[in-house]
């Protein structure tokens, strides 16, 4: 794929906001010690909410980690370099996937009557449902998070059927990722920013 076949195009956005998303955004594990609160929370789900998940289901759930009582049952149960990221974080969000998205589909989903029950008897099919849309869910959450002024660090070195027993006994929800939330102190991270690829190293035509 060459310049000649596919001409940049301008983004619809300006350089300020494709900057704060995007660009100069990082994977930060060093904090301010400003609060991170709720309103700043819901704010980047509302924008995160609408991102595309299959039929709607919206299958992510979200454990919000602020308390020294949380964090202490949460940080044993992760890998051993993201036990200090943990700690040092202002709040952690322990993402999980709700395999009992269906009980929420006939007001999500109302334009296919009886979705819900015809997902309720297939388990193993609502378990890969939730994880692979809730995994879409993350990124859209993230970016929602930077929209909203924070800055994360995503993760997933964790063992995720100890932080299951430990939160989501009772709900059924299974964990996939631990992002850290607050205010970067300076650039967030002492590393410098890594190569990406191109889009003609990732793009084929047919």
């Amino acid at each position: 794929m060459t310049e000649t076949t596919l001409a940049p195009a301008p983004l619809a956005v300006d350089d300020t906001v494709a900057d704060r998303l995007f660009r100069t955004a990082r994977t930060s594990f060093q904090w301010t010690d400003e609060e991170v609160t709720d309103a700043q929370l819901a704010a980047a789900w509302d924008l995160a909410k609408f991102g595309p998940t299959a039929m709607n289901t919206l299958p992510l759930r979200v454990l919000v980690v602020r308390s020294d009582e949380g964090r202490s049952r949460l940080v044993p149960h992760m890998a051993d370099g993201n036990k200090p990221k943990v700690e040092a974080a202002p709040v952690s969000l322990v993402l999980a996937a709700d395999p009992a998205f269906h009980q929420h589909m006939d007001d999500l989903f109302p334009v296919a009557p009886g979705i819900k029950d015809q997902l309720e008897p297939d388990a193993a099919a609502r378990e890969h449902m939730a994880r692979s849309n809730a995994l879409i869910q993350a990124g859209y959450l993230i970016v929602g998070l930077r929209a909203a002024g924070l800055s994360a660090g995503p993760m997933n070195g964790m063992d995720f059927a100890a932080v299951d027993a430990e939160f989501f006994e009772d709900s059924g929800w299974k964990s996939f990722m631990v992002v850290n939330v607050g205010i970067a102190e300076g650039a967030g991270t002492p590393h410098p920013r890594l190569p990406r690829l191109d889009f003609d190293q990732i793009a084929a035509l047919a």
